[in-house]
């Protein structure tokens, strides 16, 4: 399924619905959940004190070289994040870092 299905354009950047496995071995920006329509992503920070949001917001802002927020889901496995980027320029940068994975 298309990555785009889990971004949406927002004033002032994108939001990105993402679905988080924590305590993975390897951390990745996988695909999209078909059914949840959210990006699957891997960390291997525990989720304890917010280590594991921290982890996302990481392995994000390195994909796409920019600030990440969660704005929704901060103590739940489905999270939104917002970028403040174009929806073109995140689809774009997310497929790089997928291919690199």
């Amino acid at each position: 399924m298309e990555i785009s299905m889990a971004l949406r354009d927002v004033k002032g950047g994108t939001e990105i619905d993402i679905m988080v496995t924590p305590n993975a071995k390897v951390p990745l920006i996988g695909d999209v959940d078909e059914w949840r329509r959210r990006l699957v992503v891997k960390v291997r920070a525990v989720p304890s004190e917010g280590r594991a949001n921290q982890a996302v917001c990481e392995l994000f802002e390195k994909a796409l070289s920019s600030e990440v927020e969660i704005v929704h889901g901060s103590t739940n496995r489905h999270k939104t994040l917002r970028v403040p980027l174009n929806k073109e320029i995140v689809l774009q940068r997310l497929e790089v870092a997928r291919e690199e994975c």
